[in-house]
């Protein structure tokens, strides 16, 4: 198709792709972003300062590289009406299916990652005010009458369990597992005191807390005392009660479908011209390994008990890739970033292959999504860059340029930044900016 209709965009984005607001200091915006907020055609820098990660459900688990909820809250208000359907293809945590639901649109969310699917569900589901405070009041009184005898039942087998997990400590999370699995609630109420209790998994492990690897760290000489996973799940259970009580106070709820089966490149599920929007906050090529970063979670939650491998292959940007697969140069078609990933050829066939099959993936998803938003609909995307064996890989910029020639239109392009690093990465290695593209269908 042409891209005529997106060239002016283009030049104004070539002519300012070195360093986009280089010489302006950015607009400086403090909590939610005014609708009618006025973003420019291209390349215009915003600081947006988040009052809100903490607000309803969104703290109820600790995910890497989320949106902070103003961003999809501001998307949604402004490219769509109450009512609409609204769609995130990677899902993630469902920060933005939430933010949908709290501004009366209905949404679907999509993730490969079973985890991702449980956690969205817990986050988005509004339960029964009195019946959640009872059942937490039982479990409470559960957990205070602690009984090593009673959690060896519950303890999951998985690989290295005991490098990661002091003995006492196993004995109070089988402890915490098995009252929740033997309280008498309902399904959904189960799920988010189970969500809860994955929420302190990493904490009273032995791994880096902020890392995005699991990972022993024997510097950090990490201390996790008896006692403090029974206490730190009480205190847990305290804020994610009242987050998930206000949040059934602000809305009597809009349907959010968490389906098993779709996936961001494959949305056959779903017929032409389904969604009115789109939005969402792909994976980073080479960055974040989710299955990994949360495969302690997994064992406890009984969504995996071995290797993880094949679910990792599944994910978009994944570092898991046969060696056949990388034994020859690819190209995407995209002049911008092919140039890149034969230079990082030269030095890692393995990295070049890895960042070829994360941008072919992102180009099924931009097809796939333009398939089910309707005529005149947007699709907005909030990527960056990272550096790939010394190369910066500029997903954003690579996006843009396909584009077009996909059958959309490039309406505008701003950069947000990122002020807050939730998890631990190199500084050469961090993304300090996200780029917040609104693409529309033609």
């Amino acid at each position: 198709m042409s891209s005529r209709s997106s060239q002016p965009l283009e030049a104004e984005q070539q002519s300012r792709s070195t360093s986009p607001g280089q010489c302006t200091l950015p607009d400086r915006i403090d909590g939610d972003i005014p609708v009618d907020l006025d973003i420019g055609r291209a390349g215009k820098r915003f600081l947006f300062i988040s009052r809100d990660q903490r607000s309803y459900t969104h703290a109820i688990h600790k995910y890497p590289a989320k949106f902070f909820p103003e961003l999809p809250r501001w998307i949604v208000q402004r490219f769509s009406q109450p009512g609409e359907l609204v769609l995130d293809p990677f899902m993630g945590s469902g920060t933005a299916n939430l933010e949908a639901m709290l501004a009366g649109r209905p949404s679907v969310g999509v993730d490969i990652d079973p985890f991702s699917r449980f956690l969205a569900r817990a986050k988005t589901t509004l339960l029964n005010g009195e019946d959640l405070r009872r059942a937490v009041h039982r479990l409470v009184e559960t957990i205070d009458a602690y009984d090593e005898f009673l959690a060896v039942e519950n303890i999951p087998e998985f690989p290295y369990r005991d490098n990661w997990f002091r003995p006492y400590v196993l004995k109070e999370m089988g402890f915490i597992k098995g009252a929740i699995t033997g309280l008498d609630c309902t399904p959904a109420i189960r799920d988010f005191l189970l969500v809860t209790f994955s929420s302190i998994i990493r904490q009273v492990s032995q791994a880096d807390n902020n890392c995005t690897r699991t990972v022993i760290r024997q510097r950090l000489n990490k201390q996790v005392p008896p006692g403090y996973a029974l206490n730190l799940f009480r205190k847990r259970l305290d804020s994610n009660l009242e987050g998930m009580l206000t949040l059934g106070d602000r809305t009597t709820g809009v349907p959010v479908n968490i389906p098993v089966g779709p996936s961001a490149t494959d949305l056959s599920d779903y017929p032409e011209e389904t969604f009115a929007l789109a939005l969402t906050s792909p994976p980073y090529a080479n960055a974040v390994d989710y299955p990994r970063t949360h495969q302690l979670e997994m064992y406890w939650l009984g969504l995996a008990n071995g290797s993880l491998r094949d679910l990792k292959r599944q994910h978009v940007g994944t570092e898991t890739v046969l060696k056949e697969e990388y034994d020859s140069l690819r190209h995407t078609g995209i002049a911008s970033a092919d140039r890149v990933i034969e230079s990082i050829y030269e030095k890692d066939p393995r990295r070049a292959y890895i960042v070829f099959k994360f941008l072919q993936d992102m180009v099924k998803n931009l097809v796939e999504v333009r398939r089910v938003v309707k005529t005149g609909g947007h699709y907005v995307i909030a990527t960056g860059c990272n550096q790939v064996r010394g190369h910066t890989f500029e997903t954003w910029r690579y996006l843009l340029d396909i584009a077009p020639i996909l059958g959309y239109q490039v309406d505008s392009w701003f950069v947000s930044g990122i002020i807050n690093h939730f998890i631990k990465v190199p500084r050469k290695e961090r993304i300090d900016d996200d780029y917040v593209l609104v693409l529309s269908k033609r």
